[in-house]
Formats: structure tokens, sequence, C-alpha cells
């Protein structure tokens, strides 16, 4: 079922953009007899020309539409100087409504120009269902026609020059909560390596759950790839790595680890490295992202560590990688637990309890109720120092430093981290990263 409606003007002829009125009626009466809805939303995207000045007479017009009262209220009109910025626009009232179902009228020429903009610009959360527009020759009527077949596609320097647009568009954006944040670990020595966790403030990712700095984008979330990697860029330029370098685990929950050069597993939450200049980096919203370094072997790694990483010995297993492909000594590494989700807030069902208790009994408080609090961050200490990592080698700020500069608990500083614990499934994501200085 549309959810609302966007109506591609962008390309008409600059006289024609200037009689809204004229073009959009036809339009907007087919669209209230055809919907399968009653008064959908609707968006027009239009093409604000350079010195296209216009006052407060000339916008204050649009509401002569009100013969259409159902739509009144539901009908905004987005002048632009890009198409990038005219759909991200319009991207945000979406989101700001919930809305997923988009029916895009648009002259026939534009609809494979369309579908690189939505591509880029949105995720698989949304539906797009398109209508060709039909423009009389003296641009003064619109008309819906049936939808054609043949398709021609976008040549790969149409592409190219989509992705600039929108890629100079987003750079252009000021960030969001705040500047952005990195916080360090002492422990870590910064002669040899770069390193850090992120926190939510300082990008460009507008919705609440994933403002501002989210650093993962999924089929599930409405954060796309491209506003992801713009965070990243940003995030590269106040560390001082390259983006173009950086590599993040594919998240598996499991204990698999990628040795960087040799051959890629398919998914794995462990990755390690001995190349410089190279960034590796685990993600963490909830789950701990873990720090590794031998600052002499010259070695690192990242680990994602949720509680099925855990339990599978993922922190050990990346130790374990290092020691074998790079003859670390286990004594000489250093491990960094972050921002992560505290035994304060995180409960699980009785049954994994009882895995985490065998670990250690003081992982798992009210043990006997249907669902106690773990700490994952005890059982992967644990889990370490039964593996030879000294324990003044290991940072877990809630317990070495109760000023905490590191290891917070990401559901109780909703201003600072992300948590899907807290914030349900359309959750952000912050970092660890790390890696060698060239």
């Amino acid at each position: 079922m549309v959810e609302a409606v966007l109506l591609d003007l962008f390309s008409l002829p600059a006289n024609s953009q200037t009689n809204i009125q004229g073009l959009l009626c036809n339009t907007v009466e087919t669209i209230e007899k055809c919907s399968s809805i009653p008064a959908p939303f609707v968006y027009v995207m239009c093409c604000q020309r350079q010195g296209d000045e216009r006052n407060s007479e000339q916008e204050s017009s649009l509401p002569d539409l009100r013969v259409f009262q159902s739509l009144k209220k539901r009908l905004e009109v987005v002048h632009a100087s890009t198409a990038a910025a005219a759909l991200y626009t319009i991207k945000q009232r979406l989101d700001e409504k919930d809305l997923s179902v988009i029916k895009v009228i648009l002259p026939t020429l534009r609809k494979d120009l369309m579908k690189v903009y939505i591509d880029h610009l949105f995720t698989p959360v949304y539906q797009f269902e398109f209508e060709d527009l039909q423009v009389a020759s003296d641009c003064k009527n619109l008309q819906i026609a049936e939808p054609q077949s043949e398709e021609q596609p976008s040549s790969t320097l149409d592409v190219a020059l989509i992705r600039s647009e929108i890629q100079r568009y987003l750079e252009s954006l000021p960030s969001l909560k705040g500047e952005l944040t990195i916080l360090r670990s002492s422990l870590i020595p910064g002669d040899i390596f770069l390193h850090g966790f992120t926190t939510r403030t300082g990008g460009i990712s507008y919705m609440p759950t994933l403002s501002s700095c989210n650093l993962f984008s999924s089929s599930k979330r409405r954060d796309p790839q491209v506003v992801v990697k713009e965070n990243l860029r940003r995030l590269a330029n106040a560390a001082g790595f390259n983006p173009e370098t950086f590599r993040r685990v594919k998240i598996d929950h499991g204990n698999a680890v990628c040795i960087m050069g040799k051959t890629e597993p398919d998914s794995y939450d462990g990755i390690v490295t001995d190349q410089k200049g190279v960034t590796i980096a685990a993600p963490g919203a909830d789950c701990i992202p873990v720090l590794f370094a031998d600052p002499v072997r010259k070695a690192c790694g990242a680990a994602h560590s949720g509680w099925k990483g855990t339990l599978l010995g993922v922190s050990m297993a990346t130790v374990n990688a290092m020691v074998s492909e790079y003859s670390c000594n286990v004594k000489d590494i250093l491990v960094v637990l972050g921002p992560s989700v505290g035994p304060c807030c995180y409960k699980l069902p009785h049954e994994s309890a009882k895995e985490f208790h065998r670990i250690d009994p003081k992982c798992v408080r009210l043990f006997d109720s249907a669902r106690p609090y773990i700490d994952i961050r005890r059982a992967t200490r644990v889990l370490l120092e039964s593996g030879g990592i000294l324990p003044e080698n290991i940072q877990d700020d809630s317990v070495t430093d109760q000023n905490q500069n590191i290891t917070f608990c990401t559901a109780c500083h909703p201003d600072k981290f992300y948590s899907h614990f807290r914030d349900g499934t359309n959750f952000g994501t912050q970092i660890g990263f790390i890696s060698l200085k060239e």
C-alpha cells in the first residue's frame, strides 16, 4: 500500500518550474483519484537554478492547492540545486513519518537515473514503484501514463557523476550532536599504534536511534552505505588514518579470525594484521569492541565480542592468531575492552546464563531468576587471563578505573553511545579501530 508519492519535476525546463501550481493541479487530482489510500503524503522535487530567487509571495502561492482538502499539510514542494539534495531532503521527511512504500512519478527518461539515486540514498527497508509522467509540449500540463517497459540502463559515466554529486552533497552537511569524539587508551603506546573507540557524535546520520556518527549499514536499517561512508571519512580525517585501507570484521557472532593478507573468510568476528597503515576495526552496540596490540612484534587485532562470541572465545582466538601468525608472545599482548553493555543492564535467558556461570559464577547476578544479569566483560577477562594474558595488560575501566574513560556501559549513556538493548532494531553502531603507524 503506497504511503507517499514522489513527483520528480527536477528535469523540467526552468520556465515550466516557475508555474508549479499549473503543473501540479492535474497530477494532484489524479493522485487523489488513483491512490489506494486516502491522501498519501506527496513530495515534489524541483530544481532551484543558480540565482533563482524565490520570495515569500511566490512560495506562499502554494496553499492555493487547498482545494484538495485532504492533501492540505500533506503536500510539500522541495527546491534544491541538485537532485541528491532534493531527494535526501525528501528521505528525511519520509523517515520522520516512518514511511517506507513510495510511488515515484517521473518522466520516462529519468527513471534509470532516479533508480541510481535511490540505490545509493536508500536501503532495502524502502519499497519503490514507478509511474511514467507525460509532459504536454507547452509544459503546462502533466499526465500520469502507463509505465513503459523498455528501459535504457544508465551509463557508467552517469553513475559516476551521480555518486560524485551525492558525495559532494553529504560532505557539505554539518555534523550533528556536537564534534566527533574519539576515546583512547593509555595502555596502547601511541608512538607505535593509532587507535580509538568512537562515540555517537560528529556524523551526519539524522534518525534518532542512528544519530549521528553511525558506522554500520545493513539492509534492515534506514541509514544507507553512502552516509556511513561519509561518517567514516570524517572519522578517518579526525583520527589520521586512510579510509581506503580500512577493514571491518564481517560479523557472524562466532570465533573465526581473518588474517590480513590471507584468504578472507565469508564471515569473521576477529581480524589481525602486522601491515603498517592498514586500519582494522570491530563494531559494537552493546557487544564489546576489543582491541589487541603487541608493541614488541608490532602486530594488532580487533574483535567483536557479543555474548555468543564471548562464550565461543573470540578474544582468545584473536590472541592465538597473533601468536601463530606473527610469533607474538602472549605476555606482550595488550587488550582493551571498549564501550559495551554492562552487568548493570544486560540480561539473558537462564539457559544462556548457565554458560557464563560456568566460566565464573561472578559473571552472573540473580542467577535463579528467569533472566539473570550477565557480565560479558568479566567473562572476557577471565578467558583472556586463562589463556595467558597478564591481568595488568587488560583494560576494563569498570574494574580498573572508576572514572571510566573507555569502558562505559552503552545502555546507560544514550548521549554518548548506541545500544541495541536500549534502542531496538533500528540501532546505530560505534567501533573500535587500530592500526600500526607507518
